[in-house]
């Protein structure tokens, strides 16, 4: 069975891939694809799964943008976080869901339902229709514009030695692009890997909180203790905490920065 797996969170990525392999429906681990643009080329190269497990928010935007441009006529679980407001428009298409966090359980229903539309779904090959019509697609844009808030990371799956560690954004200081990787730093001053861009990673966090300070830092206003000129037109921003460490704006984003300090 060839099954394709959206997801830009590791850990729910993991648990999925888990409970396919705990169905018996995944000798090997099947594709993860966290954005929107990997998805598309990859749904361009490859032969359509036959099932396909998506969450609505990946790194680069709203998934609904890729269905519009490619037709899935694969059945679809959504695995979302998205709470009641998107079940009708789930249910009244017959779209299979889990809304996270989910059990094994949970996934085993909507697996069942699959089974139980699978011959539908094969039936329907003499004059094959998208999962996902237009009709679809416009009802689930219309249920996100009305009712849904941005749904901003709240944690970071950081893989470390011994595991995985879970990192609150809370926790997080400042973010730093560093030699092609991009580091979280705490406030005792750990710097944990993450996957993704520093761009990537600017959309995920909320902007009220995270403020880009140059080309490859952002800076948790919780932790700004003071902001003092420095050369050049630009900004030192000090640290709660952290007397010796000065992170600077650039000259280009001094402006935007000011807007943001003022909320």
């Amino acid at each position: 069975m060839n099954i394709l797996i959206l997801e830009d969170e590791e850990l729910a990525a993991r648990q999925t891939v888990q409970f396919l392999q705990q169905a018996g429906l995944a000798a090997e681990a099947p594709p993860v694809l966290r954005s929107v643009e990997k998805a598309l080329a990859w749904l361009q190269t490859h032969p359509m799964p036959d099932l396909l497990f998506s969450d609505i928010e990946l790194l680069d935007g709203n998934v609904f943008s890729l269905y519009e441009r490619f037709q899935v006529s694969c059945p679809i679980i959504f695995t979302t976080a998205y709470d009641q407001y998107l079940l009708p428009a789930f249910r009244g298409n017959g779209i299979a869901y889990l809304l996270k966090p989910f059990s094994y359980e949970q996934f085993r229903e909507a697996l069942d339902k699959y089974q139980f539309l699978r011959g539908s779904f094969a039936g329907a090959a003499a004059a094959p229709a998208p999962a996902l019509s237009a009709e679809v697609l416009h009802e689930l844009h219309q249920a996100l514009r009305q009712n849904s808030q941005p749904q901003y990371k709240q944690r970071f799956s950081v893989r470390m030695r011994n595991g995985l560690y879970v990192l609150q954004v809370d926790d997080v200081a400042y973010v730093q692009a560093d030699e092609g990787v991009t580091f979280a730093i705490d406030g005792a001053g750990t710097r944990y890997p993450l996957s993704g861009t520093l761009t990537e990673l600017e959309r995920q966090l909320d902007p009220a909180r995270f403020g880009r300070l140059n080309r490859s830092e952002l800076v948790n206003i919780a932790f700004v203790e003071r902001v003092e000129p420095y050369f050049n037109n630009r900004l030192a921003v000090r640290l709660r905490g952290k007397p010796d460490l000065t992170l600077t704006t650039s000259a280009a984003q001094t402006p935007e920065f000011r807007r943001w300090l003022e909320g």
